[in-house]
């Protein structure tokens, strides 16, 4: 069992904190301490572990008591006793981890960090309000009407949702979103605007030759269910792809990098960015590497050597938005997406490393490509660092009927209509539509939305 005299010896932490004497700077070392995981506030030891001790008579350490409680709020009321180590008097508090938080020292919060407190910033102190209350940022109410959603964008939603079959879908949209918790007390939430609403959250991804030669870029400020398939198309039309041969003479296609990866990061950016900045996702799209960079370091405690591991908890900054993309399907359990991220690069073709980093107040994920295995194609190394043109390559469709380069087509660019398909292969709308009715025919691709606003999806 530890001592007294063992906390001394080990020195300040971030639990642990030595004070000369009682005063202003105990009481902050309280509140810190109270804000972070408690601990133990030692008073009558030197910076230097040096025993001290303190004069005290009958009423000091009630009148100490009172002096933290009327200068914090929520009050704190420390457990304080005191020991005799050498004949000197060390007070000794005892303060728990306070249920209820954010806590002020005359209306400045602080917090404990390695073995010195800090003023908290204004994200810090909203983050642990929301903690306390067990909402996520996500969740808050907003003034907007209810008009500003996109109807026809919440029902190809709730279709997608449908076919999931994760959530009982009835014909009311709205009692659906109000069963999800999108609109409360028939007030939108900051989610339901981010999903399915014209907002200010962009996501730019740029192709770079160099870090300082972009090849090209995009800006996609859009509803974030529209947004997701949008970064996926520029993602697939700026990494490589080539054919396997297998055993029955099939092709198989293998990407650059695993396409289930690159969705998974791309979601992990957006589901855990921090939507009270304004900054943006950034994706940077090199040869041999790509960067996805969000807003918001790691939450609650979760540190860059808990990811690397597989057990760990995963804290949500806002839920409402992962649980969407968990109705849809798009996520699994929460916490286990590097998991299974390392497991599919693991067993990849190409040999991939994923390296995590924080800069800043921004959250950074690294996927780099290391080389191919051996066993593909010789001439494969050459084609992998060549982008697609347009999403598309011509000679690795060669010998593909064309409803089955049409199908390639629709994979890579959903909710596009007949016209878009005509344009890209120089044809009439006449022959487009034969070619979907054979898909179609086959159950491989299927209309969502209106006439108007509609487009064909791989099923």
């Amino acid at each position: 069992m530890r001592t007294l005299i063992d906390i001394i010896k080990n020195g300040e932490n971030s639990s642990v904190e030595f004070k000369k004497k009682f005063g202003k700077e105990a009481i902050i070392s309280i509140v810190a301490l109270a804000n972070t995981n408690g601990g133990y506030l030692l008073v009558g030891v030197g910076d230097n572990r040096e025993i001290l001790g303190v004069s005290i008579s009958s009423e000091t350490i009630q009148n100490y008591i009172n002096q933290v409680k009327n200068t914090t709020y929520p009050h704190v009321i420390p457990e304080v006793f005191k020991e005799d180590i050498d004949g000197k008097v060390v007070l000794v508090f005892k303060i728990s981890e306070n249920p209820v938080k954010p806590i002020s020292y005359k209306s400045r919060y602080y917090k404990r960090y390695n073995n010195s407190n800090h003023v908290m910033t204004l994200e810090e102190i909203v983050n642990l309000q929301q903690q306390t209350f067990n909402l996520s940022y996500d969740s808050y109410l907003i003034d907007d009407r209810i008009s500003i959603l996109n109807e026809e964008l919440i029902e190809k939603f709730m279709k997608r949702v449908n076919r999931s079959e994760r959530f009982k879908i009835s014909d009311d949209n709205f009692l659906n979103l109000t069963k999800m918790k999108l609109i409360r007390n028939g007030k939108l939430t900051i989610a339901a605007r981010v999903l399915f609403a014209e907002n200010d959250y962009s996501i730019h991804i740029g192709r770079f030759k160099t870090p300082s030669i972009i090849i090209d870029d995009k800006l996609i400020r859009k509803p974030l269910i529209e947004a997701v398939n949008e970064a996926m198309i520029f993602l697939k039309k700026h990494i490589s792809i080539a054919f396997k041969i297998g055993d029955e003479l099939e092709r198989e296609e293998i990407w650059q990098y695993p396409l289930v990866v690159i969705r998974e990061l791309l979601l992990n950016s957006l589901i855990h960015r921090d939507y009270q900045s304004s900054s943006d996702v950034i994706i940077k799209i090199f040869d041999n590497k790509i960067i996805f960079s969000n807003p918001g370091k790691l939450y609650k405690g979760l540190t860059l050597d808990d990811i690397k591991g597989d057990y760990y908890s995963s804290s949500l900054r806002n839920k409402l938005i992962a649980d969407m993309f968990f109705l849809l399907g798009d996520i699994e359990k929460y916490g286990t997406g590097f998991i299974r991220i390392r497991k599919l690069l693991k067993n990849y073709d190409n040999n991939i490393k994923l390296e995590f980093k924080e800069v800043g107040e921004h959250f950074m994920v690294i996927l780099e490509l290391e080389g191919l295995n051996e066993g593909l194609n010789e001439g494969l190394n050459e084609g992998l660092n060549e982008g697609l043109n347009e999403g598309l390559n011509e000679g690795l469709n060669e010998g593909l009927m064309p409803e089955e380069k049409l199908y390639s087509l629709i994979k890579n660019y959903p909710n596009k209509r007949t016209s878009f398909f005509a344009k890209e292969f120089n044809t009439s709308n006449k022959n487009i539509e034969r070619w979907i009715k054979i898909l179609r025919d086959k159950n491989k691709i299927e209309f969502i939305g209106s006439k108007k606003t509609g487009g064909y999806f791989v099923k």
